[in-house]
């Protein structure tokens, strides 16, 4: 499990990304003269700092997405050697060069990236406290953490969607977080096999991308809240497939295949774990790829302005501009995404 110390420097990028975004508020409303100097001591620095030649919002932005790779360096062997999730791994090991090139990017003039930094932020606010925030207790009323209430829903879930399947596990308490929140398999041998579901099980990642991103662009409401009714329930929907398909085919190991190949790949020598390795290392990681794709076409149909950051992301993988947002919406001056303008 990532320590605090990764949970503070979690926070730290994220506030890096937040401090970064509110120069550019601040700068382009003083751009528009909406914008006093001396409104908060914020608006004061960045006024000083721009007063001296500086971009407070290129140079901050583009620091905190050094730290973001410097942040998926440090998560890297947790992914890959903890987790001995390869695809996770993989992404972690690549958002390296991807964060660093991106700063690079921002530095040199690509404003159209100021999107996709403000996404990460909004992404970090919905993600980090579900991650950080432990229970607590306020005038005697006792408020649990974020992340149990949603572990424990998603446990629930899945449960009443096996059974509906026909599988009946008993409900148990997990080893790793101490609750209600695993359930147990008895093999026809006689052996126990316990399927946890903890805070990566929850789509809670997921969730947080979408609603980060339809955050970050500037778009009527009315459009972001169909993009996020399109995106979040699907997302939902998707993942209780996913645990309950883990769940059983785990719990009654459905997949036992290439037995030998699989425990060497992920380093184990429990022959039980190989139907475990398959549903959710490989199968389920790769389709939640292919998902994300998926719903991501569903939100821009709604939401086109996100093609920006498609376009973006695209440039950061191939080196290749993209005008993408011209084909779906026409009436779109691809000019004004050219990187002359901060959106």
């Amino acid at each position: 499990m990532p320590s605090v110390l990764t949970d503070l420097f979690a926070w730290l990028v994220i506030a890096a990304f937040l401090v970064g975004a509110s120069f550019d508020w601040l700068q382009r409303r003083s751009a528009a003269g909406l914008q006093r100097s001396g409104r908060g001591w914020l608006a004061a620095l960045s006024d000083r700092l721009s007063s001296a030649g500086a971009d407070p919002a290129r140079a901050t932005t583009a620091a905190a997405w050094a730290l973001f790779a410097a942040f998926w360096l440090v998560l890297f062997p947790h992914f890959a050697f903890t987790q001995k999730s390869y695809v996770e791994g993989v992404l972690a090991l690549a958002a390296v060069p991807a964060c660093l090139y991106a700063g690079w990017l921002l530095w040199n003039g690509r404003d159209s990236l100021f999107v996709l930094s403000r996404a990460v932020a909004a992404m970090g606010l919905v993600y980090l406290p579900f991650e950080t925030i432990p229970s607590f207790t306020v005038a005697g009323v006792h408020v649990p953490a974020p992340k149990r209430v949603l572990i424990l829903t998603v446990t629930e879930q899945t449960g009443f969607v096996m059974r509906l399947l026909g599988y009946h596990p008993e409900r148990v308490e997990g080893p790793v977080l101490g609750y209600m929140n695993a359930y147990q398999f008895t093999t026809a041998g006689g052996h126990n096999l316990l399927f946890e579901i903890l805070l990566a099980c929850t789509g809670l990642g997921s969730m947080a991308i979408f609603v980060g991103l339809i955050a970050a662009v500037r778009a009527p409401l009315a459009r972001k809240l169909r993009a996020l009714a399109v995106s979040i329930p699907v997302i939902w929907a998707l993942n209780l497939v996913r645990t309950t398909f883990i769940g059983v085919t785990f719990g009654n190991q459905y997949l036992q295949v290439f037995v030998d190949e699989v425990l060497f790949l992920f380093g184990s020598d429990n022959v039980y774990k190989v139907s475990y390795f398959v549903a959710d290392r490989i199968l389920s990681q790769v389709l939640a790829v292919v998902a994300l794709v998926g719903i991501t076409y569903l939100v821009v149909r709604e939401l086109p302005e996100l093609l920006t950051v498609v376009e973006d992301v695209l440039y950061l993988l191939t080196n290749e501009e993209y005008d993408l947002r011209s084909q779906v919406d026409p009436a779109h001056d691809a000019a004004a995404d050219s990187g002359s303008q901060r959106l």
